[in-house]
C-alpha cells in the first residue's frame, strides 16, 4: 500500500492520504497502519509502532507523546503520554505486538540519563 504524507508545523501533526480499512487506523504521527484491535484482546489507545497517541477529548485532539512506561502494582505495563497541546497525561496499556524497542527505550531511560551524575552514586556507594 503506497501513502504519502504531510506535515502541519502549527499543530505538529502528520496527515497520511493512507485509506485504512474497517477496524484498521492510520497513525497521524508515523503513518504506520494497525489494527485498532491488538492481540492482547480490547480496544488500542495508541500507536504500535511509535507508541503516540491521539488525545481524544472534545476541547483538545491533539498527538500524544509518549514519555514514560509505569509498571503499577498489578505488573501490567503502561505507556504514560503527554499530550503537545494542554500537557495532560494518561496511561495505556503496553500490548504484545507494541515495538518491543521503544517500550524498552522508555524502560531504561531513567537508569541511562540519571538526574545526578554517575560518579556521586560510586562515591556514595563506596562510602557505605
Amino acid at each position: 500500500m503506497s501513502h504519502t504524507t504531510s506535515h502541519d508545523p502549527l499543530s505538529n501533526h502528520r496527515y497520511t492520504d493512507t485509506e485504512p480499512s474497517a477496524g484498521d487506523f492510520a497513525c497521524g504521527w508515523c503513518g504506520a497502519v494497525a489494527s485498532a484491535y491488538p492481540p492482547d484482546g480490547g480496544r488500542r489507545g495508541h500507536c504500535p509502532s511509535c507508541l503516540h497517541a491521539r488525545h481524544d477529548t472534545p476541547s483538545c485532539d491533539a498527538r500524544m507523546t509518549p514519555i514514560a512506561v509505569a509498571v503499577p502494582r498489578d505488573g501490567d505495563w503502561r505507556v504514560i503520554h503527554r499530550c503537545v497541546r494542554c500537557d495532560a497525561l494518561s496511561d495505556r496499556p503496553v500490548n504484545g505486538d507494541d515495538n518491543q524497542l521503544v517500550v524498552m527505550r522508555m524502560a531504561v531511560r531513567p537508569l541511562a540519563q540519571p538526574p545526578f551524575p554517575l560518579e556521586a552514586f560510586a562515591f556514595a556507594v563506596g562510602a557505605v
